[in-house]
């Protein structure tokens, strides 16, 4: 799985109780703009792919859940699959992160799939699945 990098704000804005891991309905969304750790904020700062051929605005709900254990918080999610029908889409190259309930969409964090890829419906289907392996990032006390 590709790294997952954090936009600062993200640090903020969980400390400050604005975003909630575990009750918010956290989103992943497709873009071909590179992100910014220290630019980027809101959705509204990074340009989504154009909702089209099975790709919905806004990206998909990931179905979050955070638990602790012995100190260490973990977020993980249900994998979620963009399937083209009746045509393609893309090209993209990043999967974006936000907190959907926020009020400004506020921006999590994203991976860099490293190069373009555009979802093709023919000749051959080629969904498009982001897999968060066992977690997506965990939060531990500095020993």
């Amino acid at each position: 799985m590709a790294t997952f990098n954090f936009f600062n704000d993200f640090f903020e804005r969980l400390g400050k109780k604005e975003i909630d891991l575990d009750g918010d309905t956290i989103k992943v969304y497709l873009t071909n703009a590179t992100p910014s750790a220290t630019d980027d904020s809101v959705k509204a700062d990074l340009a989504e792919i154009s909702a089209a051929n099975g790709y919905p605005s806004g990206g998909s709900d990931t179905q979050n859940a955070y638990t602790e254990t012995g100190g260490t918080g973990t977020l993980v999610g249900q994998d979620v699959t963009f399937t083209p029908d009746g045509g393609s889409f893309g090209p993209f190259r990043y999967a974006v992160f936000y907190d959907d309930d926020h009020a400004s969409d506020a921006l999590i964090g994203w991976v860099d799939f490293g190069s373009e890829i555009t979802a093709t419906y023919t000749p051959v289907l080629t969904p498009i699945t982001i897999n968060f392996g066992a977690s997506w990032f965990t939060i531990a006390v500095a020993t």
